[in-house]
């Protein structure tokens, strides 16, 4: 196999309100991922539980843990077992009081390469995540791995341009964004579809304005709303790869739990500059009300 091929995977799966068989879960996805050749396996969005954030409950800072603490040193240590890089995602207590959603990325000798803490923060109905979440203070920086130069960020990021030109600006050979995002089950399927294409669209287009591989992982199953107030969130799979011209070259299931495993060539995104040079033809010199919140 070429050295530009990287072989990755994706755990897609289901959660319930037991940490310690959802970890499991994740820890057996990482294995079967690495069983079929995964160098680098990515997990979905604070997957140790069920999204908590569809209430605002301060008890739920409990779910919090230190990094490193006790899930880092378990994947660290799976990381360097199988010799391979993880990109996961923790409910990360820096103090008492402050906490992220926060990204973890290990080694293959199981060190922690570095972290991203998510910069865009939501709040909205079933997604209130600024109630827990302090934006993040790490900037749009990739991270360097024995595989490649890493821009990893969150789900809500997915919908910004902004944070993949940066981390693309800054040499980031693949976008990877871990993901929790789902349906109200009361929205008609009409709605649903949009709602679904569009988080595709997006992030499809983040390959291609910037020449790179996209990997996007997402949970599935229904978990219902704590507070009996709605329907509770129908996460919608749909976990997927796109190389540098927004191809697809893997796409999970919509229902069902599944480990996808697929080859990138990292040598592709050369090929793909050359011929759409973006990066030659952006007129900077014309950007800076892109610092504004809005042009009145």
């Amino acid at each position: 196999m070429s050295n530009s091929i990287l072989k990755v995977g994706l755990v897609q799966h289901s959660n319930t309100g037991d940490i310690a068989a959802n970890f499991q879960k994740t820890l057996d996805g990482i294995r079967n991922a690495a069983s079929q050749g995964a160098k680098l396996v990515c997990l979905q969005e604070l997957h140790r539980s069920l999204y908590f954030c569809q209430v605002e409950d301060t008890e739920l800072f409990d779910l919090a843990e230190t990094i490193p603490g006790p899930s880092t040193t378990v994947l660290g240590a799976l990381a360097k077992e199988l010799g391979i890089v993880i990109v996961s995602s923790l409910f990360e207590k820096r103090a008492t009081g402050l906490y992220h959603n926060t990204a973890v990325v290990f080694e293959t000798d199981g060190t922690i390469a570095g972290k991203y803490r998510k910069m865009h923060i939501p709040d909205d109905p079933g997604f209130y995540e600024k109630f827990y979440f302090t934006p993040g203070d790490l900037g749009f920086t990739p991270i360097q791995t024995s595989i490649g130069k890493l821009g990893v960020l969150v789900c809500w990021d997915q919908w910004f341009p902004e944070g993949a030109r940066l981390m693309a600006m800054a040499g980031a050979e693949l976008l990877i964004y871990p993901t929790a995002i789902g349906w109200n089950p009361a929205d008609d399927r009409d709605e649903q579809i949009r709602q679904r294409d569009a988080w595709i669209i997006a992030q499809r287009a983040h390959s291609v304005s910037n020449g790179v591989p996209v990997i996007s992982v997402n949970r599935v199953g229904h978990e219902a709303d704590p507070s009996g107030t709605s329907e509770g969130i129908q996460f919608w799979g749909n976990s997927f790869v796109t190389g540098p011209q927004g191809e697809f070259l893997a796409h999970g299931s919509e229902t069902e739990e599944e480990i996808l495993v697929v080859d990138i060539d990292k040598a592709r995104s050369e090929s793909v500059r050359r011929w759409w040079p973006y990066l030659r033809d952006r007129r900077i010199d014309h950007y800076q009300d892109l610092l504004k919140i809005y042009r009145d």
